[in-house]
């Protein structure tokens, strides 16, 4: 009785006729390696191997060409195999690969050890284009509860919490999953990986740390006040080496910001902010509803209103009342009067409250604004030698563009602004799902 053998799906399977020359004064000739996919030959440098990197099955085959003289023989799909080779070569998809689904080329990359050069290609931050963005998809949740919080990576994999639960995409926005959090509803949600985030709520006491890929809670960090009551999450920012979280006494009579360090097991770093409540004293009663931490100045933003301050290189915000845009310029920001508006500063006495519920965030040299159910962006523009303004500081002027199409406007209020890899991410108001927006290069 005989044996049989499973091939495994990489192997020295033919003997070398070709691809590799034994003259040494032949430099192309012995630059190029060929494998066998599939049963169909491929030719390649190893200078183009190497770009996959150590420690990937690229690396392997490179090795093991020159380790013995057979063509490696790799039993899985030849085309898609030629996908991930142009990667290799070009750094970009070739355009066959619009035959193919995404998440098939996504499981062969992970096979072959190269997700990492599929998603710079696919989802590369530097690849944003704010003048360009259109709605191009939407993500379903399930359940009826409407997002309350977003939380995005560097390379576009979003976290939406809707509810007691929490649902994430990858960065290619094919794989979901969710999981089940002891919280009635997330306020405040931050990535911290792909699979952890850290979340809180303004009802519910202590700031979890959430693995989202194990399904379990790996910490829970609480503020111990003066009254020893619980201790609300108001907001959470974070930096590259610390994570910076808004508490407020379950009593709402004090409040106070914590300095953690994300590499120490989440060790207390310092205390900021801390405020005790005494009579009237309303300045000390706001908690800090928004943190941003801004890496040029190393400075952390702290606000006390609904939308908050956004930074670039100045603060801006929405006037409740007017609804418009103003800013203050770094360089000026101890003057008085120092805040400009940008929109019609004749409705800065407004009392519609027109800015009530907008939304602001400040994403690369942009600012993003939302109107109800619309969508402003306001740049800088660069006009070379302008004139002085206001307080002796060259004039800056901004410009604003409205996001979207036609069929885009009278939609629901806007509730959350996200930002990750070349996407932008928006949750409206009595909505079950997030809306992705792409410039329309990338969604061709």
């Amino acid at each position: 009785m005989q044996s049989s053998k499973i091939m495994p799906p990489f192997s020295q399977s033919k003997p070398l006729s070709n691809g590799v020359s034994k003259n040494p004064h032949d430099f192309t000739r012995t630059n190029v390696v060929t494998i066998d996919v599939g049963g169909q030959l491929f030719q390649t440098t190893v200078q183009t191997l190497t770009l996959a990197g150590s420690n990937t099955l690229f690396s392997n085959l490179f090795n093991s060409s020159e380790q013995n003289s057979s063509i490696p023989f790799i039993d899985r799909d030849p085309e898609l195999f030629s996908i991930l080779l142009s990667l290799l070569r070009t750094g970009n998809l070739p355009s066959k690969a619009k035959t193919f689904e995404i998440q098939d080329i996504v499981f062969e990359a992970k096979f072959y050890g190269v997700e990492h050069l599929l998603v710079q290609s696919q989802s590369n931050p530097s690849q944003f284009e704010p003048f360009d963005l259109e709605k191009s998809m939407i993500l379903p949740l399930s359940g009826r509860d409407s997002p309350s919080a977003i939380a995005t990576t560097p390379y576009g994999s979003v976290h939406v919490s809707h509810g007691s639960k929490i649902t994430s995409f990858d960065w290619s926005l094919q794989r979901k999953s969710t999981t089940l959090t002891q919280f009635t509803a997330i306020d405040s949600l931050l990535a911290l990986s792909s699979n952890v985030v850290a979340a809180g709520a303004t009802d519910f006491s202590g700031l979890q740390i959430i693995d989202l890929e194990m399904g379990h809670v790996r910490q829970t960090i609480n503020w111990e006040n003066v009254t020893k009551s619980g201790s609300t999450v108001q907001a959470i920012g974070t930096s590259p080496e610390l994570l910076f979280t808004s508490f407020e006494s379950s009593r709402r009579n004090s409040n106070s910001i914590l300095v953690y360090d994300l590499n120490d097991s989440f060790k207390v770093v310092s205390e900021i902010g801390h405020n005790e409540i005494f009579g009237a004293d309303l300045d000390s009663a706001i908690p800090s509803t928004k943190l941003n931490w801004i890496p040029s100045l190393k400075l952390l933003m702290a606000s006390g209103s609904h939308s908050g301050p956004s930074g670039v290189s100045a603060v801006f915000k929405i006037g409740t009342n007017s609804g418009e845009v103003s800013y203050i310029d770094f360089r000026s920001i101890l003057s008085a009067n120092s805040w400009n508006c940008l929109g019609d500063s004749r409705k800065v006495m407004n009392v519609k409250k027109e800015g009530y519920g907008c939304k602001i965030e400040s994403h690369g040299n942009q600012v993003f604004c939302s109107k109800e159910g619309e969508l402003e962006l306001w740049s800088e523009v660069l006009m070379g030698s302008l004139g002085t303004g206001k307080n002796g500081k060259e004039e800056r002027v901004f410009k604003k563009n409205m996001l979207g199409r036609s069929k885009d406007l009278g939609q629901n209020r806007i509730t959350n602004l996200g930002f990750g890899g070349n996407k932008m991410f928006v949750t409206r108001k009595d909505q079950q799902f997030v809306e992705v927006w792409q410039s329309s290069v990338r969604r061709s």
